[in-house]
């Protein structure tokens, strides 16, 4: 007696199989007038006089842009330093079984977060003329050191302070989401090796905990970079799009000076997502979505009744 409805293998019935897909004109309809929209666009941008080509190249790469753009990306850079290394002590804290920690860090969250930057930045603008001298030494007593702040040119420095103690609030929450995302098992065996808080959270729960905090840290940078476009408030006027603006003011073209902010923009934020491309494949090594060839042979299995076999 011969049995004919016997379960085929996974490779008989996939070379059994002729699947056409589906076919989707009206995509290839819209993609076209798509282009076509992008194309009258760029074209109607490249004979527009009002863009003003030839200013946009001769200021693109003049001395005051380019050193203005490295003045963005240096407060950039600075401003995310004090952020990252202030928010991953906020966020400990806000973890910590510790009320006293816990309380601080919560009213830092509270002001920093529900302040704008700018007024912020304003405040840091009159920081010297709030605390005129600072000075150290024994109270009414003699004095040790002594520093006149309304004397000195510090725009850039509390131009990065103002916005690094503003961003740590907002990554002291990304990297406690990310702490929390990691299982409490991998807390528990780390306890069981003898290691300490300290080591655990080090060796343990923050390397586990970038892969979560990475891309939201990448906006954070990307989204401090146009944040400098406000240090005008502090006042510091040698960042980018200050420099832009006050070259077209004398100049009054402002439309070319601000599409060479745009391109100056661009390319520091290209380069930027290409560094968090890299660390998030980096810290990403281990966790795939992809199955492997056994799980794929498995689960074919499974779906033509051969799982029981």
């Amino acid at each position: 007696m011969t049995h004919t409805d016997a379960p085929r293998s996974p490779q008989t019935s996939a070379a059994s199989i002729d699947a056409i897909p589906l076919r989707h004109p009206w995509r290839w309809v819209g993609a076209g007038a798509i282009l076509v929209l992008a194309a009258l666009f760029v074209y109607g941008a490249a004979t527009n006089p009002a863009y003003g080509w030839p200013t946009y190249l001769k200021y693109l790469f003049d001395e005051r842009v380019s050193q203005a753009a490295w003045n963005t990306l240096q407060l950039t850079i600075y401003s995310m330093a004090i952020g990252l290394g202030l928010g991953v002590i906020l966020a400990v804290m806000r973890l910590s079984p510790n009320p006293v920690f816990g309380a601080v860090a919560w009213v830092y969250l509270w002001i920093f977060r529900g302040t704008p930057v700018y007024v912020q930045l304003v405040f840091w603008g009159l920081f010297p003329s709030i605390y005129q001298n600072i000075r150290l030494g024994v109270p009414f007593g003699p004095t040790f050191f002594q520093l006149n702040l309304q004397g000195m040119s510090i725009a850039f420095v509390l131009a990065f302070v103002g916005l690094g103690l503003n961003e740590a609030a907002y990554m002291a929450e990304i990297i406690r989401a990310g702490i929390s995302s990691v299982p409490e098992g991998q807390t528990e065996a780390s306890t069981a090796l003898g290691m300490s808080w300290w080591m655990t959270m080090r060796r343990t729960i923050l390397p586990q905990a970038m892969r979560v905090i990475i891309p939201p840290t990448g906006n954070e940078l990307i989204s401090m970079l146009k944040t400098t476009s406000l240090v005008t408030a502090v006042p510091y006027t040698l960042e980018l799009y200050t420099r832009t603006r006050d070259i077209s003011a004398v100049i009054f073209q402002p439309i070319p000076l601000l599409l060479v902010a745009a391109t100056w923009y661009l390319v520091i934020t290209s380069v930027l997502m290409v560094g968090q491309f890299y660390l998030e494949r980096y810290f990403s090594r281990g966790a795939s979505r992809k199955l492997t060839a056994k799980q794929l042979d498995a689960l074919a299995r499974a779906q033509l009744g051969e799982g029981h076999l």
